[in-house]
């Protein structure tokens, strides 16, 4: 797979907005692990009920991956590589929704898995459809021809 064939996309406005609330979920989430004590901890606790290994590097790696996904999306550069690793981040996140009964560790939001399974869906729509409208993949489709 060449690098144009991963950049190809059209002026799709459902994937240009899907793209869009990925990016701003994921830059939120990125930082709220990082700046909010509250779900700092809560994140901690997830890592730690559901027995993840490498805890001290998911637990300062993962939000700024998760910013850094973000950020890709926000600007619409490489989103389905960014969608791969958005999928891989949700099926972890599946997973501990699974495994952890303790709903004080999900302060934001239910602790049945339904967040994760709705974002990583989302991903598959940009996997499948490509940026979409106002993203640096369109501009890059666009001057290519």
């Amino acid at each position: 797979m060449t690098v144009d064939a991963i950049r190809n996309t059209t002026d799709d406005k459902v994937a240009g907005v899907l793209r869009l609330v990925l990016a701003m979920v994921f830059l939120m989430s990125g930082a709220m692990k990082l700046l909010v004590p509250m779900l700092a901890e809560a994140w901690s606790g997830q890592l730690v009920a559901a027995n993840l290994p490498f805890y001290t590097l998911s637990r300062w790696s993962v939000p700024f991956v998760e910013i850094a996904v973000g950020a890709a999306l926000a600007v619409g550069a490489f989103a389905r590589v960014a969608s791969v690793v958005v999928t891989a981040i949700m099926v972890v996140a599946t997973y501990v929704h699974v495994v952890v009964d303790d709903p004080s560790l999900f302060p934001l939001q239910p602790s049945e898995p339904i967040v994760p399974l709705v974002v990583m869906a989302m991903s598959w729509f940009i996997l499948w459809r490509g940026a979409g409208a106002w993203s640096m993949d369109l501009r890059a489709v666009q001057s290519d021809r």
